[in-house]
């Protein structure tokens, strides 16, 4: 009996399992090109619940890690091995899904900075180009008023 692990050491795997998959399908939903700001905003927050949910985990994964380490000093090397191999996998896998959380997380916040920059340029540009029509749809001074022609000149 001291090679099996305990009940809970299942329930926790189980859900510890249950929960990458989730996380990595979510992660692997594809990344599209996205123009809205509220909508990457959303994305965002999708991530950070999900880093949340990840430090949440970590004491399971921290039970898993240590039963595994008690039951390899009392089982037999065979069960031992069988034990290391199923925490190693689930170890790698939490890693990468961790990392991909980071790197996804860091790249969102470069795009929506960008987008940011991009709309205010954009907005900047849009009332340059509505001051410039104004401007070119004014009445011309009349040829022989140069100070008016002067002063138009400069505003050009």
């Amino acid at each position: 009996f001291d090679s099996l692990p305990p009940a809970h050491y299942k329930e926790t795997m189980n859900t510890i399992l249950v929960w990458i998959q989730q996380s990595e399908t979510k992660l692997s939903r594809p990344q599209v090109a996205i123009a809205e700001y509220e909508t990457m905003e959303q994305r965002l927050r999708e991530f950070k619940a999900l880093q949340s949910s990840l430090q949440e985990h970590q004491k399971s994964l921290n039970y898993l890690s240590t039963t595994v380490e008690d039951l390899s000093r009392k089982a037999p090397a065979e069960v031992s091995q069988s034990y290391r191999s199923e925490i190693e996998v689930v170890l790698g896998r939490w890693k990468k899904l961790s990392a991909q959380l980071v790197e996804h997380c860091q790249k969102l916040e470069e795009q929506m900075t960008k987008l940011q920059r991009f709309q205010n340029d954009t907005k900047t540009l849009k009332k340059w180009m509505a001051e410039v029509d104004v401007f070119l749809k004014e009445e011309w001074p009349a040829l022989g008023d140069s100070e008016a022609l002067e002063k138009q000149l400069e505003q050009c």
